[in-house]
């Protein structure tokens, strides 16, 4: 039975019975000095129902005021998820700016042991020189760095950025045919797709 219900059944019974008395106190007998004073308090019918009512407003309050707490509590925690998803992706994103730049002087490096006339070179400045672009190697990979598949793939406008679509009998149609630039991502994210040329 609701707070309600309980104050119209309250009201029904007051009218039935008339009204209550609001105090009553026992008196000794006569000649005898009161030492135990027995009282008894009765609250009126109405005041109790009023009660009643606004202790079913004080419920309904105290739960509006807790669903809202939970909805601001809720809210601060995805406030707090997306702060922290957006500072994560603002330092990976100055990251990979500068790993761009390390990668340029990486493919500087293939090119060069592409086209060096090793009969006229040392072969200490050689070796020296594979030495530095294995260390600038483990910090790529240090950071991540993954190179794109590419050799003899089929081609992905994802991961492939082609620069030429070429009749060749050797490949089939949307095979790679030549790689002319290393793609890398990193984790999921595509740093810098593979540059190259696709059969037709």
């Amino acid at each position: 039975m609701t707070d309600k219900e309980k104050k119209k059944q309250i009201e029904e019974n007051q009218e039935e019975q008339g009204p209550q008395t609001t105090a009553s106190a026992e008196s000794p007998p006569a000649g005898q000095e009161q030492s135990n004073e027995a009282e008894t308090v009765t609250v009126p019918l109405k005041d109790y129902a009023d009660q009643l009512e606004e202790l079913d407003d004080l419920r309904k309050k105290v739960d509006e005021f807790s669903d809202g707490w939970q909805r601001e509590r809720a809210e601060f925690a995805n406030y707090r998820k997306r702060v922290d998803r957006d500072r994560q992706q603002e330092s990976q994103n100055g990251k990979i700016e500068i790993i761009k730049k390390y990668l340029a002087i990486h493919d500087d490096f293939e090119r060069a042991q592409k086209t060096l006339p090793q009969e006229q070179i040392p072969q200490s400045w050689l070796e020296g020189l594979k030495l530095i672009e294995q260390k600038l190697q483990n910090l790529l990979d240090g950071e991540g760095i993954s190179i794109i598949p590419a050799e003899n793939a089929v081609s992905n406008p994802e991961f492939h950025e082609a620069i030429s679509h070429e009749e060749n009998q050797e490949f089939e149609s949307g095979r790679i045919i030549e790689v002319v630039q290393q793609g890398y991502t990193i984790g999921d994210r595509v740093i810098r797709p593979a540059l190259v040329r696709v059969a037709k």
